[in-house]
């Protein structure tokens, strides 16, 4: 057991809890279990090892989590937990598979019991044992009836796993050529996923005299960080009156001495005005369908013993149409975020779309990247490495002696008079709303926040200045680079990216710059 590694990883970390695996131990003293810990107070359960293999400890933070109970079988440990933080009850899970063939079926179907029956959402971890498919092993010899059995358990559960960051393989063994496998895991309900949308699974150094790799899950939270860019939500455009109020607060701001200078005030004034009616309006949409849903159920009740009034199963119908109304809103905004390519009209996919976005932020959050023997981690140390690489991959070249003779023009193709004064004829009001509306939806917005659906939806409100800034254009004196910037993000361009050449930089610009291009394009 890997004392030393414990003690590193929770000072490191700051772990609230700590699951070992294949303890092979019977029992611990005080002194063992505090050294695990750093001294701080755990709460431990622990089950012995079955022969020379097997054993599972399962510590917890009890000033971070209260504990319903806890319950035990041949391969778990299981903890009913409430946060202190928010109250939200859940069951955290240890697991240790069988190792032998003739057991792995006593364990799956130990497993089904241990979670099939649970109302609370369940959140497993550990080494099952198992690998789900042969992408999992690093060698051809594969056995498809084990892992099928396990990803039908794992489907019959409505578990999903979250993917693992750093590595491919979990386990290796210590032959002169190892054979690697992924065997241990993080598997979770929609419900848990759900409390906690961000939650990451990062694969630690192994410890030299442990041929697993350690698993550290985050749950993501954001305390302290940097907070959220501003996104348009396209529910918005649903809200009673929203139209009415963005174009009050668009009018109203006419502050500046150019175009230029006027647009981005009305931009940075309608962001700010908006991050504060969003966060006041969400306050009470919750409240309004939580009242809604209470007010149902009454009624539901109700129904059950008598029949309704007539007034009563009115005040069901527009109850019911107005909670539609709410979700259809919710599930817009989740669309939005998971970035799907449709979104079906009337069917309530809100949990989908929040499971999308919830698998993209994992997919694209980088925690460490390899430069050659080097590992870099830590998010300013990845930054600076990141920024480091594109400004000699994108920045100045070195000086060239190469020179182009312009005088030298016969050969090439020339425009007509008339192509002339067509290229260089002012903008017209229709082109750019053209350009606009050619736009796709639910495309990443920039810096900015707003999207092509926002001058769509406003293009009446917005479109005088909008052309003033094509008429400054026009005459050369607008100055487009204060529009040309934009956020890059990096895309893995394959499952266990791990080198900053394995990533793809999208650079993700505002788009009323890319109305300037899109207008030009046409």
């Amino acid at each position: 057991m890997a004392n030393k590694f414990s003690v590193f990883c929770y000072l490191e970390q700051n772990l609230d809890f700590i699951a070992l695996l294949e303890t092979c131990r019977k029992n611990y003293t005080d002194i063992e279990l505090n050294n695990l810990c750093a001294g701080r107070h755990f709460l431990w359960s622990w089950i012995e090892p079955k022969g020379h293999s097997g054993g599972i400890l399962l510590g917890i933070n009890p000033s971070i989590f209260d504990i319903g109970f806890i319950s035990q079988g041949e391969y778990y440990i299981k903890f009913r937990m409430r946060n202190k933080g928010d109250g939200f009850q859940w069951n955290l899970i240890a697991v240790y598979g069988a190792a032998q063939p003739e057991h792995k079926q006593c364990f799956l179907t130990e497993l089904v019991q241990c979670c099939q029956n649970e109302s609370l959402p369940l959140m497993l971890g550990g080494d099952f044992n198992i690998i789900r498919g042969p992408g999992e092993k690093n060698k051809d010899s594969y056995d498809d009836r084990w892992p099928s059995f396990f990803n039908a358990v794992i489907n019959s559960l409505d578990l999903k796993e979250l993917e693992l960051s750093g590595r491919k393989f979990t386990w290796a063994n210590s032959l002169p050529v190892p054979t690697f496998e992924r065997l241990d895991r993080v598997l979770v309900s929609t419900e848990w996923e759900l409390q906690f949308p961000h939650a990451t699974v990062q694969a630690l150094t192994r410890e030299i005299s442990s041929d697993h790799t350690p698993l550290l899950l985050s749950f993501g939270d954001t305390t302290g960080l940097t907070p959220p860019m501003f996104k348009f939500e396209l529910g918005w455009l649903t809200w009673d009156d929203f139209h009415e109020v963005v174009e009050k607060v668009w009018r109203e701001e006419d502050r500046g001495s150019t175009f230029l200078e006027r647009w981005q005030n009305k931009i940075r004034q309608l962001r700010q005005f908006l991050r504060g009616w969003a966060k006041n309006n969400r306050g009470h949409y919750k409240k309004e369908k939580k009242d809604l849903i209470s007010k149902l159920e009454v009624l539901d009740k109700k129904a059950e013993n008598e029949a309704l009034l007539q007034w009563e199963i009115d005040l069901k119908q527009t109850l019911k149409a107005r909670l539609i109304q709410l979700l259809r809103e919710e599930e817009i905004k989740w669309y939005q975020r998971g970035k799907t390519t449709k979104i079906l009209q009337g069917d309530m996919n809100t949990k989908y779309f929040q499971l999308i976005a919830n698998g993209k932020h994992r997919k694209t959050r980088i925690f460490q990247l390899k430069d050659g023997d080097k590992i870099i981690k830590g998010d300013e140390e990845l930054k600076k490495y990141i920024t480091d690489y594109y400004r000699g991959l994108f920045g100045p070249s070195e000086n060239s002696f190469l020179t182009i003779d312009e005088s030298r023009r016969d050969d090439i193709p020339q425009v007509t008079d008339d192509e002339s004064e067509s290229l260089i004829a002012m903008f017209t009001q229709e082109e750019a709303r053209t350009a606009i509306f050619q736009m796709e939806h639910n495309k990443a917005p920039g810096p900015d926040g707003f999207p092509a659906e926002f001058y769509q939806a406003f293009w009446e409100t917005i479109k005088d200045d909008l052309m003033a800034l094509f008429l400054d254009f026009h005459e050369g004196i607008l100055p487009l680079f204060s529009l040309n910037f934009g956020i890059i993000t990096l895309l893995p361009k394959k499952a266990e990216a791990v080198q900053i050449q394995q990533y793809r930089p999208i650079c993700l610009l505002n788009v009323s710059f890319k109305i300037f291009t899109k207008v030009a394009v046409n």
